[in-house]
This record gives structure tokens, C-alpha cells and sequence, in this order.
């Protein structure tokens, strides 16, 4: 089966909803004639710190300008160092790279919790240390208590990783508000999708300016304000950049954040019919096992650990000939070649331990019942034939 016959998958492993609504606010937006960051766009911002009890909310174009503005704007400069978890998405730790700062890696808390150790990122702490990122894994949140007594005991910021975590709660507060900064992506695959875009939120009037500053070339007004009349000309008090969100990923994310309780919910059930077929069986373990179906929990991934044994890539391969789309969440970034040597490298076991084990399973909220048993049926007779 070539990789053309593959593209047709029975279960991909994330698909999007497209309703009547999303398609009218999208044509609406675009016979608006204006296409560029405008009222949308601050609509959507004000929507989402709603959503999240944010103060501010500042939208962008992706989740990795989210993080880079996140750091920038705390001050990550050359010389700093940044401590974040390997097992993450490769763009946390190039967003660090990019302010200047080096990357400091720190390990999981183990198999069932595949966020990060707060006593490992205590211990990842030195003198240069500026900040802290943490991702809020598959839609779980951290122990955000013992992270933010870390960040103060020891003087550094703590930045948010929410991209997985739309609508996730740490005892009742939404994730990416408990630190200085929160950071969320809504990439096509994101519990809300809008292609391409992001969202930064903080309760800190000065840092809110700052990024608002960085987003937009350092500029004191917008074009958007000059087509209205409510400004002439700007200055530039800073060197930022172009991270600007446009009026038809705003009306798309104004459409998909309504309908983004309901994504949560259907996600949830899903895991919980995963856990229930799956729990204990061929050597599998479940990541988050005793958290599965916990309203607290966004459910972004459903991410299985595969017995000691069991050849990853011969189940991913027996898999794509049912047509059933899996992944990996993530390689461990320091395992790549542009991390893999230098100061950020530290002993990470546990990541270790996992690194060869994890397979992500197709988890979106249009999944159905038949598809999720599909994805069961097909996942055991893979592991049967992979010993």
C-alpha cells in the first residue's frame, strides 16, 4: 500500500467539524473586506480571557509565536537559560532558542504522569535560569501547586504551555492562567482549530503591553486603528514583529470556541471508551490511566505506552494498512541533533524509559463509537503481531 492509498484513512488521527455557522461567519468575514487583524480579532481575544478568567488575552499566528513572545517579553535574552520537558513539541525549545537563551531539559514525573517533575525542574535550576516553561501534557494539567512554589522560591517566571489545554482546569483555575503567562496553539489538530493561530493570555497589565508591542513590530497603533480615523501615525518603541492573527482564523476560532465544551465532553468519552477497552490488556499501559474521563482534563491526546517488547513501528505500519492514523507525542527534543549536545543536556530516565513505548491514538470529537472500537480491535492484533 503506497503512501498516495494512505491518505484516505478510515480513523485519521484528528479531523474538524465544519458547521453551517463556521462557514457563514467565514464568508461574512470575508465580504467584510477586511481581512488583516481587526474588530474580529478583538472579539475573539475578549471572548477567550472570558473563557479563561484572563485579564488580557492577546491573539497570534501560531502557538509557537505564542511561546517566543512569551519568553521575549519577560526578558529571555542571551545568557539566560530556560528549563522546560523534553517530552514536548520541538517548537517550545527552538522558541527558546530564538530569544538567545540555551534550553535546560528536565524529566517527567513516570509512565502513568508524563508531565513534568517539579523536583527535577527545581533541581534543572541554576544561576542563569530565567524561566520555566511547562506543558500541560495530552490536556492534563501539572502539579501547577508545586510549580508555582518552585518559580518562587527561586525567582524565576513560569510560563504556561497550554496548547493541549483549552479549557483545562487546575482546582478550578483554566490552565495558562496560574503562571505569569499562558500560551495556547490552534493548530488543525488543537481541541479548537482554526488552521494556523494562537493565543496568549497573562492577568499583568504591563507584560499584556509588552506583548502587544512585540506582536506588532513595536508599533504604538495599528492599521486597523488608522482605517477607523482613531489615529494618524505611530512611533515604534520597540523591535517586535509580525505575529498578528487575521479576521478569518479570529471568526473561525469565535465559532470554534463556542462549540469548544462540547469538543472537551465528546473527547472525554472517547478516552473513557479507550480506557475501558484497553486498560490492562497485551502489556499496554494508558498515559494518565487514573485520570482518564476527569473533567478537568481537555483530552487533547489519548496516549498509550506499548509493552517492553512490542516493536512501535511494526504496530504503527499494521495500523496504516487498516487505514487507521497514529503518532508519536513526541520524540524527546534533546534526542535531536540540534539539542542533542551542549549545556541543556541533563539525565532525563524517565523520558527515557518512555521514549520508545508512546503511540498516540486518533482522538477528535466527531469520532465515532464504531471508529473508536476500530482503533481497539486494531491496536490488539497489531501488538499481537509485533513481538
Amino acid at each position: 500500500m503506497g503512501e498516495a492509498d494512505l491518505a484516505e484513512w478510515r480513523v485519521p488521527l484528528a479531523d474538524v467539524a465544519v458547521s453551517a455557522d463556521l462557514v457563514s461567519a467565514v464568508e461574512a468575514t470575508v465580504r467584510s473586506g477586511w481581512w488583516s487583524m481587526g474588530p474580529r480579532v478583538a472579539e475573539f481575544e475578549d471572548a477567550f480571557a472570558a473563557f479563561c478568567g484572563a485579564r488580557f488575552a492577546l491573539a497570534v499566528t501560531n502557538g509557537t509565536a505564542a511561546l517566543h513572545l512569551a519568553l521575549l517579553a519577560v526578558g529571555c535574552s542571551r545568557g539566560d537559560e530556560v528549563v522546560l520537558p523534553s517530552l514536548n513539541f520541538v517548537a517550545a525549545a527552538n522558541a527558546v532558542a530564538h530569544t538567545g537563551a540555551t534550553p535546560t531539559f528536565c524529566d517527567i514525573v513516570g509512565r502513568s504522569d508524563l508531565n513534568v517533575d517539579p523536583s527535577d525542574v527545581e533541581a534543572a535550576i541554576g544561576p542563569a535560569t530565567k524561566a520555566i516553561v511547562v506543558l500541560h501534557y495530552a490536556g492534563f494539567p501539572c502539579d501547577m501547586g508545586a510549580l508555582v512554589d518552585v518559580a518562587t522560591r527561586r525567582g524565576v517566571i513560569l510560563i504556561e504551555d497550554a496548547a493541549h489545554a483549552p479549557g483545562s482546569l487546575w482546582n478550578g483555575r483554566s490552565c495558562g492562567t496560574i503562571g505569569d503567562v499562558g500560551c495556547f496553539s490552534f493548530f488543525s489538530n488543537k481541541n479548537l482549530p482554526v488552521g494556523e493561530g494562537g493565543m496568549v493570555v497573562t492577568d499583568d497589565e504591563s507584560l499584556a503591553e509588552r506583548l502587544r508591542l512585540l506582536r506588532s513590530h513595536g508599533m504604538t497603533t495599528l492599521t486597523w486603528d488608522r482605517h477607523r480615523g482613531h489615529a494618524s501615525t505611530y512611533d515604534v518603541v520597540l523591535p517586535g514583529l509580525n505575529y498578528r492573527l487575521d479576521e478569518l482564523r479570529a471568526a473561525i476560532g469565535l465559532v470554534q470556541l463556542q462549540q469548544l465544551p462540547d469538543e472537551n465532553e465528546r473527547r472525554r468519552e472517547i478516552a473513557v471508551r479507550y480506557a475501558d477497552a484497553l486498560r490492562g490488556t497485551a502489556g499496554l499501559e494508558l498515559a494518565f490511566a487514573g485520570r482518564l474521563g476527569d473533567r478537568s482534563s481537555a483530552h487533547h491526546l489519548a496516549v498509550a505506552l506499548l509493552g517492553k517488547g512490542v516493536s512501535r513501528d511494526r504496530v504503527r505500519a499494521t495500523l496504516a494498512a487498516r487505514r487507521i492514523q497514529t503518532s508519536v507525542h513526541y520524540p524527546p527534543i534533546h534526542r535531536f541533533a540540534a539539542y542533542r549536545d551542549g549545556a541543556s543536556q541533563r539525565a532525563l530516565p524517565k523520558t527515557e524509559a518512555v521514549a520508545e513505548r508512546l503511540l498516540t491514538l486518533p482522538l477528535f470529537g466527531r469520532m465515532t463509537d464504531e471508529q473508536t472500537d476500530e482503533v481497539v480491535t486494531g491496536l490488539l492484533d497489531a501488538i499481537a503481531d509485533a513481538w
